[in-house]
């Protein structure tokens, strides 16, 4: 059976849905097909039906008024108006089996003599490891910042590109700096797969791509599918896996881009079962977990939800149970729900530029379009630019 397309994503990620939509804006109807039963990707409200739907943050957590692509899409989708300020609560150390503030790992005097560097240091083609230890001291990176950059990127930093992080980018005054919504962030992908300009599939698993006159073909596995465009919006093994023949070039610019996996560990506990105050989260050092992530900013008046992100293979499940509720002053015995979240990561490596560039160039000219969260950074508008831009690309008119 063939179905033709203008174009279609695969992976129904931020970044696959982004690209979808910026297609719609230029006039083009997308189908996206995702492998999984659920879309969203990196963005996973994780409600619990038997609490009243109470939810907490399984992967990304925080948008900002900086996303300028991510706040265009929720004006065109009339969602600006419902974002929620998140409630101002910070972060703590978990180090040795202690809570500890921030302050307590940063050496004060060595930063004030390290940060006029920062004016002169150039990121690009360095490891966080090189670029930091020079702005910041050395002392700061080994004893806070390279644990805070884990948490941030749940997998080791040393040598993770410094130009992927923290990417300074223009506000929006009239938006809350740090925003979320009432039923998570999940209310993102959800209203864009919503439009009638796009169709989503899920459980859709393409087994092989191959060129078709001026397009392209997918295999899934009852049916084929063309399309005039394709963007692959996946992971860079999935993505290497899937580009069709006669982009070798391509194929061999992303062939050891890795991937981190993630092992997450949800929990939810009765308010007033944990002893702990209100945090964003948890920045653990030289621990079986990179951190721990809390509802806290938006409070719910009956429970405190958490997600612990573990490192793949630390410890069996029950005491991942019981080294989470310890850095909560808490028991296994008072926790009310649970689940087990498992993603994935791109793992970027210093010269990281240099191999987006050589892609680039073998796609410059042609309908393929690669998106995904490890081009420019893993943060949503980081994800949200790249899909832009390949569709800018190729379609031309974007508003």
């Amino acid at each position: 059976m063939s179905t033709d397309f203008d174009h279609i994503v695969i992976g129904a990620g931020i970044s696959g849905l982004g690209a979808a939509h910026f297609a719609r804006r230029a006039g083009h109807r997308t189908l996206v097909l995702e492998a999984s039963d659920r879309i969203g990707g990196c963005l996973n409200s994780y409600h619990f039906p038997e609490l009243g739907s109470f939810w907490t943050e399984a992967g990304g957590h925080t948008c900002f008024n900086s996303y300028g692509n991510l706040l265009s899409i929720l004006d065109d989708l009339g969602l600006t108006s419902r974002v929620q300020a998140k409630q101002k609560v910070g972060y703590l150390l978990w180090r040795q089996g202690q809570r500890e503030s921030i302050r307590s790992a940063l050496h004060l005097w060595e930063a004030a003599r390290s940060i006029p560097r920062i004016f002169r240091a150039r990121k690009d083609g360095r490891s966080v490891a090189d670029y930091y230890s020079e702005v910041l001291g050395q002392r700061n990176y080994q004893d806070l910042l390279r644990h805070a950059f884990q948490a941030v990127i749940c997998q080791p930093a040393d040598d993770y590109p410094a130009e992927a992080l923290f990417r300074r980018k223009p506000r929006r005054k009239d938006v809350i700096k740090a925003f979320t919504f009432a039923e998570g962030l999940s209310a993102i992908p959800q209203a864009i797969a919503a439009q009638p300009e796009i169709e989503v599939r899920t459980g859709q698993r393409v087994s092989e791509i191959r060129r078709a006159d001026q397009g392209f073909q997918l295999q899934l596995a009852e049916q084929t599918l063309a399309c005039n465009h394709l963007t692959l919006a996946v992971p860079p093994d999935v993505a290497h896996a899937l580009i069709p023949e006669g982009f070798e070039e391509a194929r061999a610019a992303i062939a050891d881009i890795g991937v981190a996996p993630i092992e997450t560990l949800v929990l939810v506990f009765r308010n007033g079962e944990i002893g702990v105050k209100p945090i964003a989260g948890l920045i653990a050092v030289e621990d079986a977990f990179y951190s721990a992530v809390s509802r806290d900013f938006l409070p719910d008046p009956r429970y405190r939800g958490f997600a612990f992100h573990f490192r793949p293979g630390a410890l069996n499940e029950e005491a991942r149970i019981e080294r989470a509720c310890l850095a909560l002053g808490t028991t296994p015995r008072h926790i009310v729900a649970q689940a087990r979240v498992t993603n994935r990561l791109p793992a970027l490596k210093r010269g990281h530029g240099t191999r987006i560039a050589q892609l680039d160039a073998a796609l410059a000219g042609t309908p393929l379009g690669i998106t995904g969260n490890w081009f420019l950074g893993v943060s949503i508008e980081d994800a949200l630019t790249r899909s832009r831009s390949e569709c800018e690309r190729r379609f031309r008119h974007i508003m």
